[in-house]
């Protein structure tokens, strides 16, 4: 059985959906308002269209909603069909950051109450459709869109909702801004801001870390152009404005410390977690069977687990899970089929499985007794080995940042410093920050 989107989306391509023409025609309708009217004007039209449903003044576009709204199909489709009318208006702004704050104002229309009572029945399923759409995941999507390019200051409280603190997780954008629905055009928007959203942070971590003078132990340094720190201590921006060098993590000093030596430095004396990743690489790939490969997959990742903690049950749960991988494939020559299909299942056992089981409790279990910086290195060793799962890592703690999203932020601190040290450590294997230990080659 198809679910609702494959369903809905089939009935597009065969066009047997009755009022089609008219789905286009409020498309069509709400990009040509969105290239002449100010995002006002605009946000009232919305209003008085979707949520209040009544003195619309183009009369042949509320025809071809009543339309839409009298289809068999609208149950399963309006949430679709109301995501697309949104991110019509959505895609415009965002290719303009002073009108981003519109976009806050358009999500926050849903929870204005309309001015009267419904005067017609379409007003009224409208309605209905509208309050059924805000338990959507598209709505979800909206939210925690509106959330990332707000400009309201990021100051963090324990007592805030963790959903409001998505702006700083750049990693999360695509699994948790876009749906199944989200064109082309909404995916293409959400990659820019997040190269943008992740490059801010390497540059505002490379300076508060090199300028904070805290000792001389390390420095970090960016592949992109440092500006000079002003007299008055603030960095010019490539914009013309200043940013005061505050620290932009919500980890202590002691904190981004270990971090960054723990993810960019010698993590034993001589190899970085890039260094010893190349090695097994190179190594493996000469491995006869994908059971050897198991082997030596089983001897890469235990290797910086504690002894004290893994003897006890992770190494021997860990052994078992690899040896009942794929079980049919341990004589065949290994792959890269394979590498993928077995470190994606690998993060499933140490991250989280899926939505619906939401079985994390291994992760937690790893975060308290090993820590945060070490769980997080052994999910980089993974993603280092094999790049193409880096998305499934990002996926899994989407799905994590979600499930807790309503929770307040001192309720899960674990969850926050987790994806704090994630960004650290993507950001120095994947990024453009490099650690120089000791004194840097600039000499600073």
């Amino acid at each position: 059985m198809m679910d609702s989107w494959s369903d809905y989306y089939q009935r597009r391509t065969i066009q047997v959906q009755p009022n089609l023409l008219q789905e286009q025609l409020l498309y069509s309708h709400l990009l040509d308002c969105a290239r002449v009217e100010s995002p006002d004007a605009l946000i009232e039209r919305f209003w008085m269209l979707f949520i209040d449903g009544a003195g619309y003044p183009n009369h042949e576009i509320w025809l071809a909603l009543k339309c839409v709204i009298d289809s068999p199909y609208v149950e399963k489709d309006f949430k679709f069909i109301l995501n697309r009318s949104c991110h019509i208006l959505i895609n415009h702004w965002l290719m303009q950051p002073r009108l981003h704050s519109a976009i806050s104002e358009l999500v926050n229309q849903f929870d204005r109450v309309p001015n009267s009572h419904a005067r017609s029945r379409t007003a009224l399923r409208l309605r209905q459709l509208v309050k059924q759409f805000k338990s959507t995941e598209q709505y979800a999507a909206l939210q925690r869109l509106a959330q990332v390019v707000s400009q309201t200051p990021d100051n963090y409280t324990g007592s805030r909702p963790l959903r409001t603190l998505i702006r700083r997780y750049p990693c999360l954008y695509e699994a948790n801004l876009l749906t199944r629905d989200s064109s082309d055009e909404q995916r293409r928007r959400v990659r820019q801001i997040r190269r943008q959203v992740q490059r801010q942070f390497e540059r505002d971590l490379a300076c508060y870390a090199t300028h904070r003078q805290i000792g001389n132990s390390f420095s970090l340094q960016s592949n992109e152009v440092q500006p000079d720190v002003r007299q008055d201590g603030r960095l010019p921006q490539p914009n013309g404005s200043c940013a005061s060098l505050q620290n932009p993590t919500l980890l202590s000093d002691r904190q981004i410390d270990r971090a960054l030596l723990h993810f960019g430095g010698k993590i034993d004396g001589s190899n970085t977690y890039r260094d010893r990743a190349h090695r097994f690489v190179t190594y493996t790939s000469h491995t006869s069977s994908y059971r050897s490969f198991k082997d030596d997959l089983y001897e890469y990742l235990v290797e910086s687990i504690d002894p004290k903690y893994g003897n006890c049950q992770f190494n021997s749960r860990l052994h078992q899970f690899l040896k009942e991988t794929l079980p049919e494939h341990h004589a065949d020559p290994f792959s890269d089929v394979l590498m993928v299909q077995t470190c994606r299942r690998l993060l499933n056992l140490l991250v989280v499985d899926s939505p619906q089981k939401l079985n994390h409790s291994l992760f937690v279990d790893l975060t308290g007794n090993l820590g945060i910086t070490t769980t997080i290195g052994l999910l980089l060793k993974i993603v280092l080995i094999c790049r193409k799962v880096k998305p499934c890592l990002e996926a899994r703690l989407a799905i994590l940042f979600k499930h807790y999203e309503t929770y307040a932020s001192d309720a899960v601190t674990w969850l926050i410093q987790s994806l704090e040290n994630l960004n650290i450590a993507l950001s120095l294997n994947f990024g453009t920050l490099k650690l120089y230990q000791g004194s840097s080659p600039c000499g600073s």
